[in-house]
């Protein structure tokens, strides 16, 4: 039997050598899957990208210039870089809703400075100060205030002072500015200077969240793993659940997964993630903590494409989220029960280190149910669905590589070593090399339970197509140890 040559043909008479070279077999073990992330959110007027067109951002620098300082799509790259400088990141803005509204807070100054000092301030998370001196007046203090806010070009607010009262106003219309977190004296030792008061009114009055279906328009053809998005109203939430199921199915095999953040009361953030039901979305909460939700969800989306990418199946716990403030002690949850009941709600959890460091609790989606309503803890840590959506990948990446344009046939026939043909015990074959290649690298384990229940076998209305039954047994994570300690005296 002859060998299959790929472009050699049989015709030649002419005295000639000719060499051709064949890849199927040059790559060999588990193969790095390449990541992609995509930002989602508004531009402000300074930026010089177009709407809905998406754009490759290195970092902060480059968003700003895209979208503008201070837009959330800038501290979505900034804060995303400071945890994950190396996956492929993109942007995307979408325009503002006609009938959005911007949210707004204010500070109100009053009493009498008798001793000098400094106003700490923190907007979104971003600390800033104040000179205050003795004789300054609430007005003369608000006015400076509302100067200082409006002389920093990426806070997330801008401000106009008027008697004593300043007025904060989102740079973005949209649901989301009403989270912005404003106070005073975030630090231990910070207090105001003697005499003085301010008090807060929490930023309130956002509302209509863009559209974002013509963003995802705009990228449908391209696979990004992350979607981080500002946006948690059901609208948006069901756009980008329905693109995912879309993306996730065989026929398009491009996976990934939206990203964000909440804020609320225990109860609150129990009652939306109570309301949600994706193993395609993960969010973090954000209960007490002065950044920005936007912030969050790119801090909490870095860890989860920088890490997976070296191993998905390798749990998130302890990993910090790079310049995110802990709430302060009065305002975080307890371990039991507090963010135990919202890991059953579908909510992600962090830890508040006493080093200052927030760090990831637990990553999981907010799948609970199936089809059917039964409970199914199948898809409840993020781990899973990155553990198989490299499985995929890596085993039809290697099919593909070693049967590029093979013949099909049945086993036990006589064929050249040399022929371009599969059989299904060919292709069992190499599944089990892949799934040795995963169970070296801790993501499969029972190798010889994957041998026993595998199946490959030719189509029996199809002569041209082999079905594969793959079994991998997921390695798990340890997140609870359980110890019993028995005492002799």
């Amino acid at each position: 039997m002859p060998i299959s040559m790929n472009d050699i043909p049989n015709n030649i008479r002419v005295p000639f050598v000719a060499v051709e070279f064949d890849s199927t077999k040059a790559i060999r073990g588990a193969q790095f899957q390449p990541y992609k992330a995509l930002l989602i959110g508004q531009k402000l007027s300074a930026g010089v990208k177009p709407d809905l067109i998406p754009a490759r951002v290195n970092g902060k620098s480059d968003a700003e210039r895209y979208f503008g300082a201070g837009s959330m799509l800038a501290e979505m790259a900034d804060y995303y870089r400071r945890s994950d400088g190396i996956t492929e990141l993109w942007a995307i803005s979408v325009p503002d809703t006609s009938v959005g509204a911007s949210a707004a807070g204010t500070v109100t100054f009053t009493g009498a400075v008798v001793e000098a000092g400094v106003l700490n301030a923190y907007v979104g998370g971003r600390r800033f100060t104040v000179p205050v001196n003795v004789g300054d007046t609430p007005a003369n203090i608000a006015t400076t205030f509302a100067a200082a806010v409006n002389g920093i070009d990426d806070l997330p607010t801008t401000a106009a002072s008027d008697e004593g009262v300043v007025t904060l106003t989102a740079r973005h219309p949209g649901l989301a500015g009403n989270g912005i977190d404003v106070r005073f004296n975030y630090n231990g030792g910070e207090e105001f200077p003697a005499g003085l008061l301010a008090a807060v009114s929490p930023m309130a009055g956002g509302t209509a969240n863009p559209n974002i279906a013509a963003a995802l328009q705009a990228v449908s053809g391209e696979w990004f793993n992350a979607f981080v998005m500002p946006y948690s109203d059901a609208n948006n939430l069901y756009l980008l659940n329905q693109e995912l199921v879309r993306r996730w199915g065989p026929l398009v095999m491009q996976e990934g997964w939206l990203f964000g953040a909440v804020r609320g009361t225990h109860g609150e953030l129990g009652v939306f993630g109570a309301g949600r039901n994706s193993k395609h979305e993960c969010f973090m909460h954000a209960h007490g903590v002065p950044n920005n939700v936007w912030a969050i969800a790119a801090s909490a989306a870095a860890n989860a494409m920088y890490y997976g990418n070296i191993d998905p199946a390798r749990p998130f716990q302890t990993l910090p989220l790079t310049g995110i403030l802990p709430p302060a002690i009065q305002d975080r949850f307890t371990d039991f029960p507090e963010n135990n009941q919202l890991l059953y709600d579908g909510i992600s959890t962090f830890m508040s280190g006493d080093d200052g460091i927030v760090r990831i609790g637990r990553l999981v989606t907010t799948y609970k149910t199936n089809e059917r309503g039964a409970d199914d803890a199948s898809y409840l840590d993020l781990n899973t669905g990155l553990t198989l959506g490299y499985l995929r990948w890596d085993l039809r990446n290697h099919l593909l590589r070693k049967f590029p344009r093979h013949k099909l046939g049945n086993d036990g026939v006589r064929h050249s070593d040399g022929a371009a043909i599969v059989t299904p015990k060919i292709a069992k074959a190499e599944c089990i090399v892949k799934a040795r290649d995963w169970e070296e690298r801790g993501l499969v384990e029972n190798v010889e339970q994957f041998k026993d229940e595998l199946i490959v076998e030719r189509n029996a209305s199809d002569p041209n197509r082999l079905d594969f039954l793959v079994p991998p047994d997921l390695m798990n994570q340890f997140i609870v140890g359980a110890v019993k300690i028995q005492f002799y005296l």
